[in-house]
């Protein structure tokens, strides 16, 4: 397995999709029940597969990522060979990003002293999605950038 199952909630989400796995396969419901139930290994490769083909194409697709801390802000942007990366970092500890009052402040306080930012580009490694997952499973999300390229306009001004 290159990445992570699915949780089970995952999978129910992707349910149909699923069955159509199986149907690739040539796998009818009662096979299915029948792997399952006599052939448990082979059930969880099967679960192991679809997963990891789940994952190779979200991280196809993933063009921007997010992780937010009580005072830091990591934004990536993900291009063919490198990432870059805006953090803003909250020097206010009283104040805390994550919650709803915290967000507000600092939509309204990000040109304030208490607010610094950083940015950084990186190259990837042999493995581009293996890398983008490890910051998945670190914390990060999957995001459309409205957050990274905000800050990004305001860098650049």
């Amino acid at each position: 397995m290159k990445y992570a199952r699915l949780t089970k909630e995952q999978f129910e989400a992707l349910h149909q999709e699923f069955i159509n796995f199986l149907a690739t396969q040539s796998i009818t419901g009662e096979e299915w029940a029948s792997i399952k139930e006599n052939k448990p290994e082979v059930a969880e490769q099967e679960l192991d597969i679809f997963s990891d083909l789940v994952w190779e194409g979200v991280l196809n697709q993933a063009k921007y990522l997010e992780n937010i801390s009580a005072q830091q802000l990591f934004l990536f942007n993900i291009d063919e060979t490198e990432m870059s990366l805006i953090v803003v970092k909250v020097t206010n500890e009283l104040q805390d990003i994550t919650t709803a009052e915290g967000y507000r402040w600092l939509q309204q306080n990000f040109t304030s002293d208490e607010v610094e930012f950083f940015t950084s580009t990186k190259e990837f490694s042999e493995n581009k999605k293996a890398d983008i997952f490890s910051l998945v499973q670190q914390g990060a999300i999957i995001t459309k950038g409205e957050l990274y390229q905000f800050f990004e306009e305001v860098l650049n001004k």
